[in-house]
């Protein structure tokens, strides 16, 4: 079988087979396990519990499979959790591995591809940000880095958000003097920029230094990241002193304020992790059913921030075995240090050890730590994560509170656990698209988010025929593929952004749909056009409701309407930015970037390309008699 970090790592042809079931009750559920039992081998592996819809319920991992499995049958033994799972159980499909380790990396892989509801889930569906420097380009570019890996340089983090990258990549401009830009800004310059004006940037693109000094500071920037911050600042002192002591004032200055950005930057380190070189530090708290992981990532000694997360499904389940999945599917998107520190064992830690040690080829070590300075770093870490848990169960609390209200002020039938909010955006009906925006009591779910462009053209400027497309392309799939609405995709709430003929015109929708039951609300601006936030919203039955100002139903209800639009707006203006970078000349065939850009250098405009005669085309540079009469015949035929 192929490796788990394998290109084709998910193809199960020859290693999974699938054993479906039938009725949904707890009889059906441990038969459909049985079944399964009769083909099974005791090989290390990874199981997947399936519903009669063949949704994925749990994943699960075993050194023998077989013996794992068994486990299910014994009913009475189980937790009402697994107990549940089992009763919905209807098949089961069964991966086999070379290794208990190699089962362990699958088995959080396919966790987070399925994300089934009786696993504990790592909900976070934010890629972590790191800071690459470029190899590719004889004066590297330093930038920020999300996703795959596909260029070639040295990548460092990860980092806790966007905002800790923003302020090393400033801090590197201020000290190493290296380049942001873009290969093609770089290439078009004929001047210093703005950031050699200010000190950010060395100006490589004028000639303003050349190849070896470029070099020298990349280098310096190599070492400050990887935690040799103490050479540079010390060659940094050396060489403004040399400066200073050649009466080369002015460079001394300029070495001087490099010298103050990194002892800036030193000083500023929320946590001292000096000689811990690269590591990752875990702390968990629970209370009320709740648990928080704080996590502090350390590279090179240097503190590149913390975060806090928040496992779900983690009721009964033991702390061990929640930090044990949180840790495999945190590192299944971020490659691991060669230590961790956590402020207690996850379940299996040798087991962990070795599959993390397996995922990046060298030696991974999880420990404890019980003296020392680093217990310093794991009481920090666990003081951050109560009070970031305390945080949440506070704003969990209120949220609830306000979410009550509203149930009791529109005569909810209960809590919503799902409300969509819809708004359209359009230029005069230029790039037109819908947008819908899901929250639920524990607050926005943007993995949930959805665009929709608009297909036909004629709605493009009718708001009421581009809700109608919306809403026929939403509800009309769900209907399709979740006709007994019991995977908890359908909406409790439905926000409609505009008055009583915006909400009428979408109820009239959902009807000619066949579908009468969804709880649909209008918000409206008031008299004052929301300038005082004196919102109306509109009920089916035709009531009117508003709030006193500084009502907390009022602005949660407005927080929702004014995250679609911000939603929508911003989708709109991607659409839009897109579209100004598409020519006419992308449409004629045979014709790559290349010639593209010949064609537009030569005639300034894809307007004039089309209106050109065959004599003026052959004129281009790089463009041949055929390719001419091709381009010609395209836009003349």
């Amino acid at each position: 079988m192929s490796g788990p970090q394998s290109p084709d790592r998910f193809h199960e042809d020859k290693a999974a087979f699938t054993v479906t079931g039938s009725q949904p009750d707890m009889e059906a559920g441990v038969e459909a396990i049985r079944t399964t039992l009769k083909a099974l081998p005791t090989r290390p592996g990874v199981y997947r519990m399936q519903d009669a819809r063949g949704d994925v319920l749990y994943v699960g991992k075993a050194r023998a499979l077989r013996n794992r499995v068994t486990s299910y049958t014994q009913v009475d033994r189980l937790p009402k959790r697994l107990q549940r799972m089992v009763a919905q159980t209807r098949s089961m499909t069964i991966v086999t591995t070379n290794s208990e380790a190699e089962a362990l990396l699958l088995e959080a892989q396919l966790i987070k591809r399925f994300r089934p509801p009786y696993n504990v889930l790592l909900r976070d569906d934010k890629s972590f940000p790191f800071i690459l420097l470029r190899e590719d380009h004889d004066f590297p570019r330093v930038q920020k880095h999300r996703g795959a890996r596909k260029y070639k340089g040295r990548y460092y983090g990860p980092f806790a958000s966007a905002g800790s990258v923003t302020r090393t990549i400033n801090a590197l401009q201020k000290l190493f003097l290296l380049r942001s830009c873009t290969d093609s800004f770089f290439a078009n310059r004929s001047r210093p920029c703005l950031l050699y004006q200010i000190r950010r940037c060395s100006a490589p693109c004028v000639g303003r230094i050349d190849d070896a000094a470029y070099g020298e500071l990349v280098k310096d920037a190599q070492d400050f990241l990887g935690g040799k911050s103490t050479a540079v600042q010390k060659k940094l002192g050396e060489a403004m002193q040399a400066a200073s002591d050649a009466m080369d004032f002015e460079q001394a200055a300029v070495l001087r304020d490099r010298l103050k950005a990194l002892t800036f930057i030193q000083g500023s380190q929320a946590i001292n992790a000096e000689g811990l070189g690269d590591a990752d530090i875990f702390a968990l708290a629970a209370r009320g059913g709740a648990m928080c992981i704080q996590a502090f990532f350390i590279r090179g000694g240097q503190n590149w921030g913390h975060r806090s997360f928040f496992p779900v499904h983690t009721a009964e389940v033991a702390e061990d075995e929640v930090l044990a999945s949180f840790m495999a599917q945190f590192y299944e998107e971020v490659p691991p240090p060669k230590l961790i520190l956590a402020d207690r064992a996850p379940a299996e830690c040798e087991l962990m050890a070795q599959a993390l040690t397996e995922r990046i080829g060298s030696r991974v070590r999880i420990e404890v730590p019980q003296r020392g300075e680093r217990t310093r770093l794991i009481k920090q870490a666990q003081r951050n994560a109560v009070e970031a848990l305390d945080r949440r169960l506070a704003e969990t609390t209120t949220q609830a509170k306000v979410l009550e209200e509203m149930v009791e002020a529109f005569g909810l039938e209960g809590v919503p656990d799902r409300i969509e909010i819809y708004d359209n955006s359009h230029i005069q009906g230029s790039h037109a698209l819908g947008a819908m925006v899901v929250a639920g009591p524990e607050g926005f779910r943007k993995n949930a988010y959805r665009k929709f462009n608009m297909k036909n053209p004629a709605t493009s400027q009718d708001d009421f025929a581009m809700m109608r497309e919306m809403f026929e392309r939403r509800f009309g799939r769900a209907a399709r593929e979740d006709p007994d609405r019991d995977s908890g995709e359908w909406p409790d709430l439905v926000l409609i952004d505009g008055g009583k003929g915006q909400l009428s015109a979408a109820r009239a929708i959902l009807e000619d749909m066949g579908i009468e039951d969804v709880c649909m609300i209008g918000i409206a601006k008031g008299p004052h056009h929301g300038r005082e936030g004196r919102e109306v919203f509109h009920m089916p039955d035709g009531r009117e409701i508003s709030f006193p100002l500084n009502h907390p139903v009022l602005f949660y209800l407005q927080r929702l309407r004014d995250e679609a639009h911000r939603f929508a707006i911003g989708a709109h203006r991607q659409k839009r930015s897109k579209a100004i970078t598409v020519s006419s000349l992308d449409e004629v065939p045979g014709i790559g970037p290349s010639r593209k850009k010949a064609l537009l250098m030569h005639f300034g405009t894809a307007k004039a390309v089309k209106s050109a005669a065959l004599e003026d085309l052959l004129k281009a540079p790089g463009v041949s008699k055929a390719v001419a009469q091709q381009v010609y015949d395209y836009f003349h035929g």
